[in-house]
């Protein structure tokens, strides 16, 4: 039996709806994304290169992202760490490969604790901060003010906070391998009954300047992304401060999904073009 010409109407009524609702936003929320990263760059370079980068709000932005990042950031190492060194222990101790810990503890720590805690701490963080006020900001029409005056808020705000973000991660990202490398050499050696030779010679047989390279190179990606992020999501913020809370809620789980993958996708190409040694 037909479907009637009322059951099509409504039919394809819905999937407008759905499609208006989610894929058609979605694509307009990530043009708006790229849009605005483009945007931030430029102004970014061409602020540095005509010396009008504001100074003062990026050393005001790279100070607020560190008080509200580093104590939270040494409270997740330590246990990322320590789990890994158990997980790893047992492991080895099953397999009769002791002697292997250090390096597999060790680059656990580096090639993926280190930039994933780094993930987590932006995301949570860094995003939400740089989101709420952003967002407190456009919601007061702030933002809307320094456009009637000439400002762009590119420049004056997000340029700013795109480059303090990259310039924190990556400082996150070295002092958590520096705190989850010495959780793990301390756990082995007094929890684990190891031995510190044995630990760092084996660490040192696998370990090559590139692990270390690419965790920073992941954290910088991560830390614009967030900002990114967090400020478009800020600076689009509506309805009052309900609307600024539901805006820092959709910033965090965006950037957090967005890291997660982002970290497979460059781990995936960091082994494909540069394999682990065999020794």
């Amino acid at each position: 039996m037909p479907p009637e010409p009322g059951e099509l109407e409504k039919l394809s009524s819905t999937v407008t709806t759905l499609w208006r609702n989610h894929p058609q936003r979605s694509l307009e929320t990530l043009g708006r994304q790229v849009s605005l990263a483009r945007d931030a760059f430029v102004q970014l370079i061409v602020s540095l290169v005509r010396r009008r980068f504001p100074y003062q709000e990026f050393i005001k932005q790279c100070a607020f992202m560190t008080s509200v990042s580093a104590i939270p950031t040494v409270l997740v190492a330590i246990p990322v760490a320590v789990v890994v060194s158990i997980q790893i222990g047992a492991l080895v101790n099953q397999v009769g490969a002791t002697t292997f810990i250090g390096s597999v503890a060790g680059l656990g720590v580096i090639r993926q604790g280190a930039p994933l805690v780094t993930s987590l701490m932006i995301a949570g963080a860094v995003g939400s901060a740089i989101c709420a006020d952003l967002g407190s900001r456009t919601i007061r029409e702030e933002i809307d003010a320094m456009m009637v005056m000439g400002v762009d808020p590119v420049r004056r705000l997000v340029a700013p906070r795109l480059l303090a973000a990259v310039l924190v991660s990556m400082l996150l990202c070295g002092f958590i391998v520096f705190v989850g490398f010495a959780t793990a050499y301390i756990f082995n050696i007094y929890a684990q009954s190891g031995t510190p030779g044995s630990f760092i010679s084996s660490f040192a047989s696998f370990a090559v300047s590139n692990d270390l390279v690419v965790a920073l190179v992941k954290a910088a990606i991560f830390g614009a992304l967030t900002a990114i992020i967090a400020c478009d999501i800020g600076l689009h913020a509506h309805g009052g401060p309900g609307g600024v809370a539901n805006a820092v809620n959709a910033a965090v789980v965006t950037s957090a999904l967005m890291l997660f993958a982002t970290n497979i996708i460059i781990t995936q190409l960091y082994n494909t073009i540069l394999p682990t040694k065999v020794i």
